[in-house]
Parts: structure tokens; C-alpha cells; sequence
């Protein structure tokens, strides 16, 4: 059979980065072994859930360019792939558990509960507390308002084999009697992500290392169904510089927040999986290249702590390698950092030209769209200081000349175009220095560009002897 993984998103913000890395193990194995991989939104906790965060965990999907086989907008064979219309689904199966004396109602209060924990706080301020099973073995059945609990084994112990961290084995006598359904009815994690993944067919369960005390109560419950259980492979934590949980507070944790950055799709990808894998001494992979690479025999135990500097080093680098982002990918994610700068219009053409002048230094999407900027504006944002400092007086004529002697260059390419620039500069008895920070300044409105020539090619005859022209007027002004 071949693998069925999933991820379970919980729609109450955005996709953390984390919840990315998860999802990308379990992408990585499904594709790799021509697997299925199935998107559940767990959406029971009604307060917290909204679809806006459905649409925007969505939209962060596909902008890493992370597809998956069945769920919310694809559909399936296994649905419906949203938790809280698969309420009766649960209360079924929960009945059944109840009827067979493997859970039972309790109706302990909040207030009760609360009073037996400040009760245990002044005798053991250390101790944990457990709920005594206060109604693990009642009869009746008031009217009440109740939840239900799982009746857990005394004796023995659960035991499984995880794919990163080996044979775990926990004392049944460690284990409570835990909640399955709240008072409202709705399920809690265990219980619904149980049954989930059995009727899903879900062969491996791929998540975070914090989840690993789940999976004996989890266990518990296959076996009450009378259901086989799937794998387990629990991940290492990405941790903050400081080493304690990754929030807001040490760096940006949200996905769409990086493809605001300005970080490729790709960079991201490259970067997180690091976070518990890897391949020998490569750091830098191609999509493809992850797929076939990747393997539960290269997953580690440790713990990996957030780098921003080591990020926006891997993202760089999948900008500026072609081979990694192609120029037609490159254009089109840069678009949209244009459009944000009222560059609406901008050829293709024109900006598929302009790209390999700059993709060399422009770290993000963010600067490659500054960098590029002055290709596609007119007239371009001249910064003063390099005004002051260039466009002199002096400068005036010297533009002046420059346009005109280039202006019947043919073909108009950038050998031809230095060629012709040399030639009329040793005529005049000058030098580049003496004209080409002026030329630059009047074409890009900075005193840093790519080469000269190749602006000018990328500008085009027309708006080239147009620029130099405006140059030499604001010169003597």
C-alpha cells in the first residue's frame, strides 16, 4: 500500500513556520513514494476557528508550492475534511465506546475540579494533578451537563516504535482518564484526530516531538476501536535562538510573513528542512532534488535553532542561481513587489532583461523590485545626494554630446554602445570617470547600477537619449 500522510491544521492564524516544516516532511514522503497527501482542518474549537484563516493557511500552501491530493477544495474520497462536520461521525463511535464500558460520562464541575487541584496544590505545591476518577464507575445518568472520559487500563503499558526516536513505552498507570468530548459536544484533539486518521486510511502520522505524549493516549484508543494503529515519526523541534519555542518575539514566524519579505517559495522550503534533516554536507537544494533525496533514515533527533542571517543566506541564494529560480520564475514572483511600488505596467520583455543585472546583490524580492525600479519609471526617482555630487555643470555638456554620439549606434548592444563611448571619450580627451557616474546618475537616478551599458541596453534606444538629455538639463539647473 502506498503511504497516506497528512497534515491537520488548525485554522485559528496563519501557517506558523513550524506548522510548515511538518507539512513539508509529510509532502516530501508522499511525493517521494508516490503516496497521497491529505490537508484536515481541524476546526473544532469553534472560538478560535475562523475561514479566513482556513483561506490564508490555503493560500500560504500554495504560494510554497506545496499541493495536496485530497481536502478542503479538492474534495476526496475520505470526507468531509473539515473536523466540525464530521461531528456525527464522532458521537457515534463515542457512544460505542460508552456502551462497551471503555468511556464513561463525568460530571464533575469546573469548580469541583478546581477545588481538588488548590486542595493537592497546598498539600504538594510540585504534584500534577490528575483526575482521581470520580465517576469512572457511576450508573446513573443525570441530565446534566457532562463530558466524557476515556476509562484507561491501570495495568500494563503502551508501547509503539517511532521512525525518529525508537521503541517508547509509558506506563498505563502514568496515563489519566482524558477527555474525548467536551460539554459542547465537540471532540478534543486525541479522540477526533484518532478516528480521522484511521477512516482516512492515514499510514503514517508525521508531527512535531511536542506531540509525542499524545500518541500513548492515541494508542489507547486504536486499541478500544479495535482499530491498527499507524506509524509514528516525531519531529525535532525548531527552537528560538535562545533555545526555548519559536514566536513573534525572536523572529517572524508566519509563512506569508517571509513572502512578504520577499524570500522565494523555494528558499523557504530549503531553509526549514534543515530543521531535523539532512544530506550529507549539502545545503542547497531544488525541489526535485528534495523529493528524491529525502528519507526518514536522514531524520535526527535534535533540536535546530532559528537563524534569520542562515535563512536570508539560503533564500538569497535561490534568487540569485538560475538554476534554482529560472528568469521566467523570477519575473513572475517579482511582479507583485513591483505592483506594490505603482509599477503596473512593466514589460516582460523589458523586466526579463533587466533581472540578470541584478539578481547578484538584490538579497529579496523587496530589493530586487527597488533595484529594478528605475527600469520602468518615468521619469526614475533621482536621489539627491547623487545629483549634487554628479550632475554638475561640468556634466551638462558632456551628456549632452554623449547622447547624440550614441544615437546612431547599431546594432545597439552594450560592446557596441562602449565601444562607441570609448571612442568619442578618447576623442574629447576624457576618460569613463569623467562622464560615466554622470550617465549613471542621469539614467537610474543613482550612483550604483548594473554596468552602464547594460542599463541602457535593457532602456532601450529612446528612453536612453531621453534620460541623458533630462541629465544634462537637470545638470544646469
Amino acid at each position: 500500500m502506498k503511504p497516506r500522510l497528512r497534515f491537520a491544521p488548525s485554522p485559528s492564524g496563519y501557517l506558523h513556520i513550524g506548522g510548515a516544516r511538518t507539512a513539508l516532511f509529510n509532502w516530501l514522503w508522499a511525493r517521494s513514494q508516490g503516496g497521497t497527501f491529505v490537508m484536515r482542518v481541524e476546526d473544532t474549537d469553534q472560538e478560535r476557528s475562523s475561514i479566513e484563516s482556513v483561506r490564508a493557511i490555503l493560500d500560504a500552501f500554495r504560494w510554497l508550492g506545496m499541493d495536496w491530493d485530497e481536502g478542503p477544495e479538492v474534495g476526496g474520497p475520505h470526507g468531509p475534511y473539515f473536523q466540525s462536520e464530521r461531528k456525527p461521525i464522532y458521537k457515534e463511535l463515542v457512544e460505542g465506546l460508552i456502551r462497551e464500558g471503555k468511556a464513561y460520562r463525568c460530571y464533575c464541575t469546573k469548580e469541583e475540579l478546581d477545588r481538588q487541584r488548590e486542595q493537592l496544590k497546598a498539600r504538594n505545591p510540585k504534584a500534577a494533578f490528575v483526575y482521581p476518577g470520580t465517576c469512572r464507575d457511576r450508573t446513573d445518568q443525570p441530565d446534566l451537563p457532562h463530558v466524557v472520559r476515556f476509562k484507561t487500563p491501570r495495568e500494563g503499558s503502551t508501547e509503539f516504535v517511532d521512525k525518529v526516536f525508537g521503541a517508547i513505552s509509558t506506563p498505563n498507570a502514568a496515563q489519566q482518564d482524558f477527555v474525548l468530548v467536551r460539554t459542547d459536544g465537540y471532540p478534543l484533539y486525541n479522540l477526533a484526530a484518532t478516528i480521522d486518521d484511521h477512516l482516512m486510511d492515514i499510514t503514517l502520522v508525521a508531527r512535531a516531538r511536542d506531540h509525542i505524549g499524545n500518541t500513548p493516549q492515541q494508542l489507547l484508543l486504536y486499541r478500544a476501536f479495535g482499530w491498527e494503529p499507524p506509524e509514528f515519526a516525531h519531529l525535532p523541534m525548531m527552537l528560538s535562538p535562545q533555545g526555548d519555542k519559536l514566536s513573534k518575539r525572536h523572529t517572524a514566524v508566519s509563512v506569508q510573513e517571509y513572502r512578504d519579505r520577499g524570500f522565494p517559495p523555494m528558499g523557504v522550503l530549503n531553509y526549514i528542512v534543515r530543521f531535523g534533516w539532512s544530506f550529507g554536507d549539502q545545503e542547497i537544494f531544488g525541489k526535485q532534488q528534495l523529493i528524491e533525496a529525502f528519507g526518514w533514515d536522514r531524520v535526527g533527533k535534535g533540536d535546530g535553532k532559528f537563524d534569520d542571517k542562515k535563512f536570508a543566506d539560503v533564500a538569497f541564494e535561490h534568487l540569485k542561481r538560475e538554476d534554482l529560480t529560472s528568469l521566467d520564475e523570477y519575473a513572475s514572483s517579482v511582479k507583485p513587489f513591483l505592483d506594490a511600488r505603482g509599477l503596473t505596467d512593466v514589460p516582460e520583455a523589458a523586466l526579463k532583461a533587466a533581472i540578470p543585472g541584478i539578481r547578484e546583490r538584490a538579497r529579496t524580492l523587496v530589493d530586487a523590485a527597488n533595484d529594478l525600479d528605475y527600469y520602468f519609471r518615468e521619469p526614475p526617482e533621482l536621489d539627491d545626494k547623487a545629483r549634487q555630487k554628479f550632475l554638475t555643470k561640468e556634466a551638462a555638456p558632456r551628456l549632452e554630446a554623449l547622447a547624440e554620439t550614441l544615437s546612431t549606434v547599431e546594432p545597439f548592444t552594450a560592446d557596441a554602445l562602449e565601444a562607441r563611448a570609448k571612442h568619442w571619450a578618447e576623442q574629447q580627451g576624457l576618460s569613463m570617470k569623467d562622464f560615466a557616474q554622470a550617465a549613471r546618475v542621469a539614467l537610474s537616478g543613482r550612483s550604483a547600477s548594473p554596468p552602464l551599458f547594460d542599463v541602457m541596453v535593457v532602456l532601450g534606444r529612446e528612453r536612453t537619449l531621453a534620460r541623458l538629455r533630462r541629465g544634462a538639463e537637470l545638470a544646469k539647473s
